[in-house]
């Protein structure tokens, strides 16, 4: 007899395109805190937290009760035909909290695309310039632009071109696997100074309208930059003109354990783009700027019809009181230190583990065949998400060799879950070193 996370999945193979991929075939019923209960009922600690989504959990009491009182007022009206107080209040929040003693403005999106895509017609619009410079790695949504910002083809581009002009890629500060073969910090971050030459044989420093950047890779393997290189990017943008975009979507709101992970390299950004764990849940992304820059573009010339939903605006309002008045980013910051000292202990123990990186709570492992030569283990990191996964944890992978583990787990998680799900992440690694050993004998 088939269980119901089975009767869910054929009839999700029946009704919906195979485009959209599912990590996990458990359909889950309710959520708490950090843990998930399927169909079947059966218990899940969440180390996924909705891929960076629920940094203050599933179903925080005052994201709920924010989202119930507002959705008895009312729902929608579209800020663009009859305005609310809610948009306005959040929107002075973030430009209160937002790195930079300077005036600043906040439109609202429906996602971290959105964001992104907002960000760059912004850019372009204020400097009259339209070449935009991303990353290697980089990840910045699933529309037209954000797929062309983004780096990685397979599965995020493929047969989906053409894609927006005007837009270059450069190397990133990437020192596990440095695109110039060179080591830190002997190096001086020459990753940063690189975007000179690039100006010379690309495009002009003159052209360009803003570099758009991750404090830490999120899709592209939570690949983190050493302390010089954000401060060096900084330079060059102010030297050409160009407006520093920075986008905190996966690793804003307290993950990195500041509010924003930017904070951790003590420059001002001239945008910051945000969403995912903005709103605990609910669909909301926001562009953040210099109110110079934000108040270029003309009357009517952004918006959206469902842009800062106000039960979205107030289910945020709750997730900043959380994070801020809570005690949540000390929780987060105690969470990083306990994480990392644990996964050190790990990569002592298991060769698989090339890299333990990351800032506060947001840490990767990278896995790799071959420490000296860094052979990505993907097979095996795939492995790994799935041994955790039938023991009743659920882990992430993601990096361009799709070889690296991370973690997002959300921030309220209780000291025992965060214990049951290290041990069960600890027992994999040690059941897929079993496997994989008389492989490698056998070669």
């Amino acid at each position: 007899m088939s269980t119901r996370n089975e009767v869910l999945l054929q009839q999700r193979n029946k009704h919906v395109p195979q485009g959209l991929a599912n990590i996990t075939n458990a359909f889950i019923t309710e959520a708490c805190g950090a843990i998930m209960i399927d169909a079947d009922g059966r218990e899940l600690i969440d180390f996924a937290g909705g891929i960076g989504v629920n940094n203050v959990g599933h179903c925080h009491p005052k994201v709920v009760e924010a989202i119930r009182d507002q959705a008895g007022k009312f729902i929608h009206t579209c800020f663009h035909v009859a305005p609310y107080e809610q948009y306005i209040e959040l929107a002075a929040r973030l430009n209160e909290l937002a790195p930079g003693d300077f005036d600043k403005m906040t439109m609202f999106t429906n996602s971290g695309a959105e964001a992104d895509e907002n960000a760059i017609k912004i850019a372009r619009y204020a400097t009259k310039r339209q070449a935009i410079i991303a990353f290697d790695n980089s990840f910045h949504g699933r529309t037209l632009l954000g797929m062309t910002l983004t780096s990685k083809v397979k599965p995020y581009k493929l047969g989906f071109g053409p894609f927006a002009p005007e837009t270059y890629r450069v190397p990133y500060a990437y020192c596990y696997r440095c695109p110039f073969g060179m080591s830190y910090p002997g190096c001086k971050a020459a990753c940063a100074d690189y975007l000179e030459e690039f100006f010379i044989a690309n495009v002009a420093g003159e052209q360009t309208a803003a570099i758009i950047a991750e404090p830490i890779q999120g899709e592209g393997g939570f690949v983190t930059p050493p302390p010089e290189y954000f401060p060096k990017l900084q330079e060059i943008c102010k030297k050409y003109g160009i407006l520093l975009v920075i986008d905190e979507v996966q690793t804003g709101m307290g993950r990195t354990g500041k509010l924003f992970a930017i904070d951790h390299w003590g420059i001002t950004p001239d945008i910051i783009t945000t969403a995912k764990s903005l709103a605990g849940g609910m669909p909301l992304g926001a562009v953040t700027g210099r109110a110079e820059v934000m108040n270029q573009p003309h009357v009517g010339g952004l918006g959206g019809t469902y842009s800062g939903n106000p039960l979205a605006c107030r289910a945020a309002l709750a997730v900043l009181e959380i994070l801020l008045e809570d005690g949540l980013l000390k929780r987060a910051e105690e969470l990083g230190e306990k994480l990392l000292k644990r996964f050190h202990s790990m990569q002592a123990d298991h060769e698989i583990i090339g890299e333990v990186r990351g800032k506060g709570p947001m840490l990767a492992l990278e896995l790799v065949r071959d420490r000296e030569t860094k052979e990505p283990a993907a097979d095996e990191a795939k492995e790994l998400t799935k041994l955790c996964y039938e023991k009743g944890l659920v882990i992430l992978s993601c990096g361009s060799h799709g070889n690296v583990i991370r973690f997002l787990m959300p921030l309220v998680i209780s000291d025992d879950q965060l214990e049951r799900g290290c041990a069960i992440l600890e027992e994999s690694l040690l059941e897929l070193a079993a496997r994989r050993t008389p492989q490698r004998k056998s070669a």
